[in-house]
């Protein structure tokens, strides 16, 4: 048998990542991203410095404490599309306004959850349809958790979601605020954050760091051990010393630039979020968290069946509450009536008993006065007739 050549130009495999390149292009790529964390930590001002855009409008004070009246965890979707060198995603930006933000924040994760876990049900659901074009994707491909700079370690609060996030979503921990810690209680703040990390067994996201190219080895390496990325958000262009216009900080001893790796990690993360491993974060969604999810339910519930609610809108359970006590507090009053109501029927129909007794004992009293009466008149008629 004669062996098959092949000419030295080859038969065209190789144009296949050409035509795949080709078709992702012209579809783009769909990418949720979720910020988590308290009021004041610079949210919506990463989200604009990342994208370098405004796609997030901040908030006024006076709104943010008005918001706190409601003692509920919120969420906000905000949705752009972007485009760069004929390129398009649909960026959505999830936000969880009202997180932390109270004395008592017992189970206020659980619209942050719910959330995610609506957004694989949502998926599930559509792709169980007859057809299935033009699916609506809102899962979550990436949560950064923002973390308080109090210079200590992770709070309570941060544990409990973190560990319930990471098994959830792509979760990465971010030091909000570089710019407020010196660089020595900055790095002494992460270790205490990792210790806490991995003494809770919390999962959060790392890249894979080995490859076929040693510089993206090194670039990996160098992602991964920032982790969790320090971050300064700035959308004001400043001028250094030198002259050099950057974004960043302006303060009286110098200016703290965002995109310098000395002052914080902000271009690690972007690299991580954007640059770099979206493909990986997309493809890790789909095939780890969601195909979790998917196997979970296919396994406790038949077929078309609706998803069982676990847990309960803690707004609709604080009224419930409100309700309940509004209730208890009326049943008492009216308990308390209908006692000071029977006291006085009681006193009453002792008075009237007494007055019966009164009367009895009057007209006995008469007949007794009566009878004595009729036996002298009848001893007085029997006198005369003698």
């Amino acid at each position: 048998m004669s062996s098959l050549s092949v000419s030295s130009n080859g038969i065209g495999i190789a144009n296949l990542p050409n035509q795949k390149h080709k078709i992702i292009s012209g579809k783009g790529v769909n990418f949720t991203l979720m910020v988590c964390g308290e009021s004041g930590l610079g949210k919506s001002t990463f989200i604009n410095t990342l994208f370098t855009t405004t796609i997030k409008n901040y908030k006024s004070p006076g709104k943010r404490h008005d918001k706190q009246l409601d003692k509920t965890v919120e969420i906000e979707i905000t949705k752009a599309e972007l485009e760069e060198k004929m390129f398009k995603i649909r960026l959505s930006v999830v936000d969880t306004p009202g997180f932390g933000d109270y004395i008592n924040n017992r189970d206020s994760w659980l619209p942050i959850i719910d959330f995610i876990d609506d957004q694989h049900e949502n998926y599930m659901r559509q792709e169980q349809q007859p057809s299935r074009q033009d699916k609506i994707d809102m899962r979550v491909h990436a949560c950064l958790y923002f973390i308080r700079p109090n210079g200590h370690s992770l709070k309570s609060l941060d544990i409990e979601i973190m560990k319930r996030l990471g098994s959830r979503v792509n979760l990465i921990p971010v030091i909000a605020k570089a710019d407020t810690l010196t660089p020595n209680d900055l790095q002494i703040f992460k270790e205490n954050v990792r210790e806490s990390i991995s003494a809770n067994n919390i999962n959060i996201f790392s890249c894979a760091i080995d490859s076929e190219d040693e510089y993206t080895t090194v670039r990996n390496q160098s992602i991964a051990a920032v982790s969790p990325f320090s971050v300064i958000g700035s959308t004001e262009i400043v001028q250094t010393s030198d002259g050099r216009k950057v974004r960043g900080r302006e303060y009286s001893w110098g200016i703290a630039e965002v995109e310098n790796d000395n002052h914080c990690d902000f271009k690690k993360l972007r690299n991580l979020l954007i640059r770099t491993h979206m493909i990986d974060l997309i493809s890790y969604t789909e095939d780890i968290h969601y195909e979790y999810y998917r196997q979970q339910q296919m396994a406790t519930r038949k077929f078309g069946e609706p998803k069982l609610k676990k847990s309960e809108n803690p707004k609709l359970r604080e009224k419930e509450e409100m309700l309940r006590k509004t209730f208890t507090e009326k049943v008492r009053n009216e308990e308390a009536r209908f006692r000071q109501w029977e006291q006085q029927l009681i006193k009453e129909r002792d008075r009237l008993n007494k007055d019966l007794e009164s009367q009895h004992t009057n007209i006995k009293r008469l007949e007794v006065e009566l009878d004595q009466l009729y036996q002298q008149g009848g001893g007085r008629n029997r006198t005369v007739r003698r």
